[in-house]
């Protein structure tokens, strides 16, 4: 195994994991800056306002892109264990 193939392979593990978290966080971040604005105009100032809406956005976020999600880690893992023996050898 030499220091290339380690390489693309963390490469690759940290792709997968930006384009797997990805749309939750840009959910969370498109909540986060609508309630911010909210807060702004309304000078409403409470703490739980700011995570609450924020929470449930993603947890319907992993409803909606949930299968897509496992389904990508799923064939992620695959691929790793296909090629186990390129990671032994």
């Amino acid at each position: 195994m030499s220091a290339d193939f380690v390489i693309h392979m963390a490469e690759r593990g940290v792709y997968m994991i930006l384009i797997v978290c990805g749309p939750l966080l840009l959910l969370a971040l498109a909540v986060g800056l609508i309630v911010s604005i909210f807060q702004a105009t309304t000078q409403i100032q409470e703490q739980t306002l700011a995570f609450v809406p924020k929470i449930v956005a993603v947890l319907i976020g992993l409803i909606f892109f949930g299968p897509w999600m496992l389904s990508r880690m799923v064939s992620y893992a695959y691929e790793i264990f296909n090629n186990l023996t390129k990671f032994i050898g």
